[in-house]
C-alpha cells in the first residue's frame, strides 16, 4: 500500500517538469520586460515613443467646415495628428503631405486610420485643405475643450506642441503614444503604423 501511495508524486514529476519548461521562459520574459528597466536594444520604431502613453480627453470640438466632431473622434480608429497654427505655413503643409503619403501607403488598411489637423486660430485657406487633403479632419482647439486636448500634448525639448511642428500617433483608445520630428519621411511613419496595425486587435 505504501508503495502505491508513494508512486503517485513520482508519476506526476514529468508533468510538472514539462509545465515548468513551458512557463519558465514566459515568466522570465515578463519579469525582464516589466519588472526592470531593461529593454531590447534592437527596437526598430522610427518615431519617438511617448512613455507612458497619454490619454486624451473625450470632447466635442468645432471643425473648419462649421460642423462639430463627436466626443470619440480621436478614438475607435488609429489617428495621425498634426498640431499647429491655422495659417498652415510651410512646415504645416509639409507635415500634412507627409501624413497623406504615409496614409496612402497603407493600401487596404487606410480605413483604419484617421488624419487629423488640430489647429489654433483661424484656418487661412479652407479651400486648400479641402482640395489637397480630402478626408482630413480639420479641428479647432481654440475653445476650452480644445485647450484641454492641447495641454495633453507634451513639449518637445522645451518647445510647446503648438510650435513643435510634430506629427503624432493616437491609438484607438485615445492615447497619445508616438511622435515624429519635423522633416520625418512618410515611409518611416508608414512602417511604424503598419507594424502597430499588425499588432493591434482594436481599431
Amino acid at each position: 500500500m505504501n508503495q502505491v501511495a508513494d508512486s503517485t508524486p513520482r508519476n506526476r514529476r514529468p508533468f510538472f517538469i514539462v509545465l515548468g519548461l513551458f512557463f519558465a521562459p514566459l515568466i522570465l520574459a515578463f519579469v525582464m520586460y516589466y519588472g526592470s528597466s531593461w529593454r531590447p536594444s534592437g527596437t526598430t520604431n522610427k518615431g519617438d515613443l511617448i512613455h507612458p502613453a497619454i490619454p486624451l480627453p473625450a470632447v466635442r470640438l468645432n471643425m473648419a467646415d462649421g460642423k462639430r466632431t463627436d466626443d470619440t473622434f480621436l478614438r475607435n480608429d488609429w489617428s495621425l495628428v498634426y498640431v499647429g497654427d491655422g495659417a498652415c505655413a510651410e512646415l504645416c503643409r509639409s507635415a500634412l503631405v507627409t501624413i497623406r503619403q504615409s496614409h496612402q501607403m497603407l493600401g487596404k488598411d487606410m480605413t483604419r486610420i484617421k488624419r487629423v489637423f488640430l489647429y489654433s486660430g483661424a484656418v487661412a485657406n479652407v479651400a486648400y485643405l479641402a482640395a489637397e487633403h480630402p478626408d482630413l479632419l480639420s479641428v479647432s482647439i481654440n475653445d476650452a475643450a480644445g485647450q484641454s486636448v492641447l495641454q495633453k500634448f507634451p513639449d518637445s525639448k522645451g518647445v510647446p506642441a503648438l510650435q513643435a511642428s510634430r506629427i503624432y500617433i493616437v491609438d484607438p483608445l485615445g492615447n497619445l503614444m508616438m511622435s515624429y520630428a519635423p522633416g520625418s519621411d512618410a515611409r518611416s511613419i508608414y512602417q511604424d503604423v503598419k507594424k502597430l496595425l499588425g499588432l493591434s486587435h482594436i481599431g
